[in-house]
């Protein structure tokens, strides 16, 4: 899979505006002392769904719409936000949504979905199980399976890297949590086409480190998924396409606990009084863990969205999930 170009990422801003408007980035004086450094976060935690995947699923479903005029209905496999997107995409298009998501999933996610009007379906123990399960019932349904990595999602997360590039002062680095893969690799797009040096650094959850491992073996390693705060960022078996790209554009990937990431929650609400969903908090998490590293520098951490459900959020603000 090649990257959008920068002719391409502009087309997918013109689509994605006439449904929603840019998000706001801003640079927070207690998260600049609490790093020591000029921190500036973008705020995908803003969008009409609280989350940056409604932007791949904008540009994924119009391209569905142009090009499969016989379109009867859409299927994904989600923890929540995919499917969030992918919902309100296919309602905004009178278009008939399947989402698929493993037991236990969040409660506060499953209403989203289908409150946006999805017919959502329980099945498997983890996302994996989820995905294989969906792409059986495409087939059988006659539906069009729409993946959490696809270069079209990628268009959509390129957008928020293109917004976030040229609305902030110059970067040196830039931080961003890694589920599948499609924000790491929009935001690859969007500095390549700029012509930038900006430095992009990927955050894992420690307790999902599919993504780490085969980073640093140089082949794609699958691994068991444990996280318990970072739904978002629990991948099993990484993307080949995913990978090809973050070999090619990433300088290094950061694992960070479930601990630090419900520190970075905390520190989010504290410091800006936005509420960070854990895989969101991972990319402040990863900062953090590299802080003398960034002092001094002007860096950039991606706030991928807000959606934790509320007795989770409890338990991460008053320190039960610490340890």
């Amino acid at each position: 899979m090649t990257l959008p170009s920068l002719t391409e990422i502009r087309e997918a801003q013109d689509v994605l505006y006439r449904f929603m408007p840019p998000t706001p980035q801003y640079s927070w004086p207690l998260i600049n002392q609490r790093l020591g450094a000029e921190v500036w976060i973008k705020h995908e935690n803003h969008t009409p769904v609280g989350a940056f995947k409604i932007r791949g699923a904008l540009i994924y479903i119009e391209w569905l719409h142009r090009t499969e005029p016989a379109l009867q209905g859409v299927i994904a496999a989600t923890r929540g936000n995919h499917g969030q997107g992918v919902a309100m995409a296919a309602r905004l298009r009178g278009i008939k949504c399947v989402i698929v998501v493993p037991h236990g999933n969040s409660v506060e996610k499953n209403r989203a979905m289908i409150a946006q009007g999805a017919e959502l379906l329980e099945y498997g123990h983890d996302f994996q199980e989820s995905l294989e399960y969906a792409r059986g019932l495409a087939a059988e349904r006659g539906l069009v399976m729409v993946d959490s990595f696809h270069e079209r999602l990628v268009m959509g997360t390129s957008t928020y890297a293109m917004e976030f590039l040229e609305s902030a002062p110059g970067l040196d680095r830039v931080y961003v949590p890694i589920g599948l893969g499609s924000s790491v690799c929009g935001v690859s797009a969007a500095r390549n086409a700029l012509g930038l040096t900006t430095e992009i650094v990927g955050v894992v959850a420690s307790g999902s480190p599919s993504y780490s491992l085969s980073f640093s073996e140089r082949k794609v390693v699958e691994a068991p998924s444990r996280t318990e705060i970072a739904d978002g960022l629990a991948c099993r078996t990484p993307n080949r396409n995913a990978m090809e790209i973050i070999w090619e554009n990433v300088a290094r990937i950061v694992d960070v606990s479930d601990a630090e990431i419900a520190a970075a929650m905390r520190a989010i609400y504290e410091d800006t009084h936005n509420v960070a969903e854990g895989a969101a908090a991972a990319a402040l998490a990863g900062a953090l863990k590299e802080q003398e590293r960034n002092h001094g520098k002007r860096i950039g951490v991606v706030l991928t969205g807000g959606n934790v459900d509320a007795d989770v959020f409890a338990r991460v603000l008053s320190g039960e999930m610490a340890q």
